[in-house]
């Protein structure tokens, strides 16, 4: 099979509407709402990074979302903000990476605010992403990753039609503890049309 031809850039940052989101690149005044997403240890309780303790961090954090102009190179990671229809409010963040430019392989991400949980905003949010890293971004294949213990994580990427593939056991030192990581993946010939 020839290589693909790649563009320049495999998709930019543009905002997408779904039934009740709009899930968009960060502004500057999502400063506040963003800091008080990842202030909450119950938020960061599954990641590798520590609760942030100032608006210092959260500020260094959104310049950092606001910088990458798109999926171009390997590891590039574009964050956007998922926001509620009614109100505008920020909900939370949902996240594709760029694994593998040459074999088409991504990651998805995703955090809510816990006032949000539990309405299935992660899931729509979730959704989209599987669809612009597989229709606009042109995506082979794109997985996910949780700590085992985090439930709702390995529950939100089962119903997004991803399979698990591994359990790597006691693979990653976080916060003073060995943790188990689940892989979910799933190809785009797998995913119905959008």
């Amino acid at each position: 099979m020839p290589d693909p031809i790649l563009p320049d850039c495999l998709w930019r940052p543009e905002p997408v509407e779904t039934a009740r989101l709009l899930i968009r690149p960060y502004q500057p005044d999502d400063l506040a709402a963003l800091h008080d997403i990842h202030r909450r240890a119950e938020v960061v309780r599954y990641v590798s990074w520590p609760a942030h303790a100032g608006l210092d961090e959260s500020r260094l954090l959104l310049d950092t979302r606001r910088a990458v102009p798109g999926l171009i190179k390997d590891g590039d990671k574009l964050v956007l903000a998922v926001t509620g229809k009614q109100n505008g409010g920020l909900l939370g963040e949902v996240a594709l990476i760029l694994n593998d430019r040459a074999l088409l392989q991504g990651e998805i991400g995703f955090i809510l605010h816990p006032d949000h949980q539990g309405r299935g905003y992660a899931l729509e949010a979730a959704r989209a992403m599987l669809d612009i890293g597989f229709r606009d971004a042109g995506l082979r294949r794109i997985i996910g990753r949780c700590d085992a213990r985090n439930l709702a994580s390995a529950g939100l990427m089962e119903k997004l039609g991803m399979r698990r593939e591994a359990q790597f056991r006691q693979s990653e030192w976080i916060k003073g503890e060995w943790i188990d990581r689940l892989i979910y993946a799933c190809l785009a010939s797998e995913t119905g049309p959008s």
